[in-house]
């Protein structure tokens, strides 16, 4: 299992920030309205300002994730359970229905009106979507995963050795150097100009 603990980690970081990336952009809330009778509906982006970057970076990290040395694995998957934390905060008071204060940004642009005893008034009823639940599930797979990289990132495979550098075994030829035996000295580190070969 260790030998795909790597993949494990890096896609469920990469899930959960490309569902929140995309739940961002989706209705989290509809408010219906006292006094127009009308129905608006709510982003996830505007319900909570901090869910797009806040994806964002659980895409950088799961990208950092899958090139890491075991040291950076740890700090990637402290920051991925910070990410988790801060974003199940602020993702569960808006599942079921969302607060008034939530919803005011969007209320102030349609309506003019400022502040919350003044939107309250407006307000009829405020209805969540099945968003806020999807987004939260990620934020737990993705506060698993973080714990998962924690536990497991020690015990990863290294890498392959396709870029490691050969200085320790590279072999020098006796004969007259060509262009392409030029380029694989400087490869191994040598200097192909060096006369006291």
């Amino acid at each position: 299992m260790l030998r795909r603990a790597r993949m494990l980690g890096v896609l469920a970081f990469l899930l959960a920030g490309g569902i929140g990336i995309i739940s961002s952009t989706q209705v989290w809330a509809t408010v219906q309205r006292a006094d127009a009778g009308e129905t608006l509906t709510v982003t996830g982006a505007v319900l909570y300002p901090l869910l797009a970057p806040l994806s964002l970076a659980v895409l950088a990290l799961g990208a950092a994730l899958s090139i890491a040395g075991p040291v950076l694995r740890h700090i990637l998957a402290v920051l991925g359970a910070g990410a988790a934390f801060t974003l199940i905060l602020g993702t569960a008071p808006l599942i079921g229905s969302a607060p008034i204060a939530a919803v005011a940004p969007a209320i102030t642009e349609v309506t003019g009106l400022g502040g919350e005893e003044s939107v309250r008034e407006v307000v009829a009823a405020v209805t969540a979507t099945p968003w806020p639940v999807i987004a939260l599930l990620c934020w737990v797979v993705l506060g698993l995963a973080s714990l998962f990289v924690l536990v497991t990132a020690r015990r990863w495979p290294a890498g392959g050795r396709r870029y490691r550098s050969t200085t320790g075994s590279a072999q020098r030829s006796s004969g007259p150097l060509d262009a392409v035996d030029s380029w694989d000295e400087l490869s191994h580190g040598t200097d192909p100009t060096d006369s006291a070969r």
